[in-house]
């Protein structure tokens, strides 16, 4: 049994240097390593791995600014004094600075500076504005303990009975707004990323089927003589694995490359007023350590996705040419 056994083995490899021989006396693989499809399908899995990066990386950084909106809610507050006739603007943001001070819960409070307010102002009304000149409100930053916060009626009361023209802002109504759009954002992102998977999946099973169809009578010749499933399988899982990585390395670097880009631009650019809406969007746009390294392993995913699902199709092919044409292995 075991001299059958090495001489079946013995047959096998021959029969792959026979078939595989060129006018060198060189054996070629199953699967040719370059062509024209080859390069189409790592093209391919480039493109939907910067897809699937980029929308992995957004969907880590709303999810991150979402985090970030739900803990200023219970952190900072904002105080807004309207101008009015007759109401001298400095004393009354003076005024509210000092109540604020002097309620229990709060940390600090800051006027908001005229630079500030003027990067605020700059896309809508333009550059070297007079605030003096113009009847806009002015903003007073109030921070609060997050564990003990203030009474916000009686808070509101204080402001309203010192300065009428104020107003207290908590945030809590637009920011939890923005958190379920947030929320929304993830969950469509997180479609889009396994609409984009599922899509990479189809694309490898259908060039494996190509590639099968053109080398198959080699395969057949292969299986008929004795070759296992998974000795063919394994041809076509190492050749689609090497493309799935080209592409995904490619396409996931791509996509990192775009996220440093912009984290750059808004560092550099802090205080022009695009930034500034930028940072107060996404903060610094950057996805951290943890969306980087999800990018790498959404990487290795499609590498192995690539490899399993081509070494699936071929199985399956196989089974289906057994049913037409049984032969005893």
């Amino acid at each position: 049994m075991i001299d059958l056994a090495a001489r079946a083995s013995n047959l096998r490899r021959s029969a792959v240097r026979a078939i595989g021989r060129r006018r060198g006396e060189r054996p070629t693989p199953i699967v040719p390593p370059g062509n024209v499809a080859g390069r189409a399908l790592m093209t391919v899995i480039g493109i939907m791995t910067f897809l699937a990066s980029l929308t992995f990386g957004a969907v880590t950084l709303v999810s991150d600014t979402a985090s970030v909106w739900e803990s200023q809610i219970s952190r900072e507050v904002t105080v807004q004094v309207r101008p009015d006739d007759g109401l001298d603007m400095a004393e009354a943001l003076e005024t509210v600075r000092a109540i604020a001070l002097g309620m229990q819960g709060v940390t600090s409070a800051e006027v908001m500076s005229d630079e500030a307010t003027g990067r605020l102002l700059e896309p809508w009304l333009g550059e070297g504005l007079d605030l003096d000149d113009l009847p806009v409100p002015r903003l007073v930053l109030v921070a609060i303990d997050a564990g003990a916060p203030p009474d916000f009626i009686a808070f509101r009361q204080a402001l309203v009975s010192a300065v009428p023209q104020a107003s207290l802002d908590d945030h809590r109504a637009w920011v939890s707004r923005l958190v379920s759009m947030a929320n929304a954002t993830v969950l469509v992102g997180g479609a889009i990323l396994a609409l984009v998977m599922i899509a990479t999946v189809l694309t490898v099973v259908f060039a494996t089927r190509g590639a099968m169809s053109g080398n198959r009578h080699i395969i057949e010749v292969l299986h008929f003589v004795g070759a296992r499933a998974g000795f063919i399988a394994n041809e076509f899982q190492g050749h689609f694995l090497r493309l799935g990585l080209a592409g995904a390395m490619v396409g996931g670097s791509a996509a990192l490359l775009v996220f440093i880009a912009m984290g750059v631009w808004t560092r550099s650019n802090q205080a022009t007023p695009e930034a500034d809406q930028i940072s107060a969007l996404f903060g610094s746009f950057e996805i951290g350590w943890s969306g980087y390294a999800g990018v790498l392993v959404l990487i290795a995913v499609v590498g192995g996705l690539t490899a399993l699902t081509s070494r699936l199709t071929v199985k399956r092919q196989l089974a289906a040419i057994d049913m037409i044409s049984p032969v005893e292995a």
